[in-house]
């Protein structure tokens, strides 16, 4: 009986995991468009900020679901960093609307 709880539990973790991931993928893209739209390219820096924070974070919480998700959100902004470099690159080709206040 006990290991069968054991197991769903892991069950549900995976779930849980597998959300966080999908809703930080998703937001860390809307916040590198949103980010570069408003900041330009030097918004990479947040992303770092966020990258190493959730990274170091990661390392030092106890529960094996929180840490997990934590290391995930360092991974996703530090890749998020690439991301908004790139974003400058499809604003130029016109795949994303430029930011009137910024034109010379």
């Amino acid at each position: 009986m006990e290991i069968q709880i054991f197991s769903v539990l892991l069950n549900i973790s995976g779930l849980i995991v597998g959300a966080a991931v999908f809703l930080l993928i998703v937001f860390s893209r809307k916040l590198c468009i949103i980010g570069e739209y408003y900041f330009t390219k030097k918004f990479w820096v947040v992303f770092l900020v966020v990258g190493l924070t959730g990274t170091i974070v990661s390392f030092f919480v106890a529960n094996l679901i929180l840490s997990t998700i934590a290391g995930v959100t360092g991974f996703i902004f530090l890749w998020g960093i690439h991301e908004t470099i790139e974003q400058e690159e499809r604003v130029k080709k016109g795949w994303f609307p430029k930011n009137p206040k910024r034109e010379k």
